[in-house]
């Protein structure tokens, strides 16, 4: 996922995303809309975007208008909404967006439609049937301004053949430790553990840590992360990372992370569920690692097992958009009972509960990472990062005690020093939210 950074104001915000953003979109029409205006939606370009604009031409028939559908990569959609939203553009009706990046600032900013009165009002839409962490994850300060349609989860990949010969597959984390110990010093060139150390890319897979320690980014409106939970956190996953994993993993994201464990070059991996497939791709994965990866749930730490499960993905209403019913019935027909089985049923992991009860929605998924995926869902914890308005600067400053463990460097005095700085960024954040 995109870390870009949240600004506060409106005119701040453009100055981030301007520049040759405008040109690229286009200029936004102040036309009253007609018969044969589009209902138009912005998405990112990814497997559920994509499987829904197949389907396009069912909803066009349900609503007796156009659609056009705008794919876009996680950066050009943020430069699109920033200079539609800044000049208050009528020229977008549906957004998806993600719930724990943009939100906040977007409802700070009066971006999205207020939706509680349509999801909870309309029996047939079943919001109660979303899983509690997604849909808790929906409302800003108790308003519901997006709806999820893809989540996600970290799930343990490993290695069958290797596991078998250190006790199986690992149900803790010093289970995982343990193993992953004992891997690394198989042979040359296996690391025990890969997984995502750069500073702030690493936050949001490390927050299933931190959660399973007991800890959490912001404890009581103060910050968490100089808790004895976050520091035991912290240095977990720094011996982890650091004592049996790859040099150089504190410039690792998932970019740079995901292709050791696809080239079989190390036992243990934890990351997005949503990546499967990767390693199922003989255009990526080894033979080896294809024959042998296996999926499971994420290990039990101190306080349990408390991966987070989040809404990577959400739709929500613009409210400058003068299609305002036309857009809540698409995200009522695109996040419904039936579409969404059917897209879960075509490998894409979802948010409502009956999906993930109706077996014939998993096929798609291999067998035990199906099972993965319930188990961690049933367990998650709806945000991994700090729910803040400038989520890009909060991450940057909760990383720096994961690149000093990582490092081997003594992380009490780092984390100190950090849990400080973001006690101070939370009350200017806090006050930007109040303004």
């Amino acid at each position: 996922m995109s870390t870009s950074s949240q600004l506060l104001s409106r005119r701040s915000f453009g100055r981030l995303m301007a520049g040759g953003a405008v040109a690229a979109v286009g200029a936004c029409s102040p036309s009253s809309p007609t018969a044969g205006t589009p209902l138009r939606i912005m998405a990112i370009n990814h497997v559920w975007s994509q499987a829904v604009k197949r389907r396009l031409g069912e909803f066009e028939d349900l609503i007796g208008r156009r659609v056009s559908m705008t794919l876009l990569t996680a950066d050009q959609l943020a430069g699109s909404y920033n200079v539609k939203l800044n000049a208050s553009g009528t020229d977008i009706d549906v957004m998806m967006v993600r719930a724990l990046q943009e939100q906040g600032l977007f409802a700070h900013n009066d971006w999205l439609v207020d939706l509680t009165d349509r999801v909870t009002g309309d029996a047939d839409f079943a919001w109660d049937d979303f899983q509690d962490a997604p849909r808790k994850t929906s409302t800003t300060a108790g308003k519901v301004l997006s709806v999820p349609v893809v989540t996600e989860r970290p799930v343990l990949y490993y290695r069958k053949d290797i596991a078998a010969g250190l006790g199986g597959v690992p149900g803790t984390l010093d289970a995982l430790m343990a193993a992953a110990q004992q891997a690394a010093g198989r042979s040359d060139g296996m690391f025990g553990y890969v997984g995502r150390g750069q500073r702030s890319g690493a936050v949001s897979q490390w927050s299933s840590f931190l959660y399973s320690y007991g800890g959490d980014f912001v404890v009581d409106g103060a910050s968490g992360i100089g808790s004895a939970q976050a520091l035991a956190a912290y240095e977990y996953y720094g011996r982890l990372l650091g004592r049996t994993g790859p040099p150089g993993a504190t410039n690792m994201s998932l970019e740079q992370a995901m292709p050791i464990f696809a080239q079989g070059k190390a036992a243990f991996y934890i990351d997005a569920d949503a990546i499967y497939s990767s390693f199922l791709d003989p255009k990526i994965t080894t033979p080896a690692v294809r024959e042998t990866v296996g999926f499971a749930p994420f290990p039990a730490g101190p306080a349990g097992a408390r991966p987070h499960n989040i809404p990577s993905w959400s739709l929500g209403i613009n409210r400058f958009s003068l299609l305002r019913d036309d857009a809540w019935q698409f995200i009522r027909w695109a996040a419904g009972v039936s579409q969404s089985r059917a897209l879960q049923a075509a490998g894409i992991p979802g948010a409502r509960t009956s999906a993930w009860d109706d077996p014939s929605t998993l096929k798609k998924f291999p067998l035990e990472l199906a099972e993965a995926m319930r188990v961690n869902a049933s367990r998650g914890v709806g945000h991994d990062r700090p729910q803040v308005l400038q989520v890009g600067r909060a991450r940057d400053i909760i990383g720096r005690p994961l690149v000093a463990s990582i490092l081997g460097e003594s992380v009490p005095p780092v984390a100190r020093d950090a849990d400080a700085e973001f006690n101070e960024f939370l009350v200017r954040d806090n006050r930007h939210k109040e303004s």
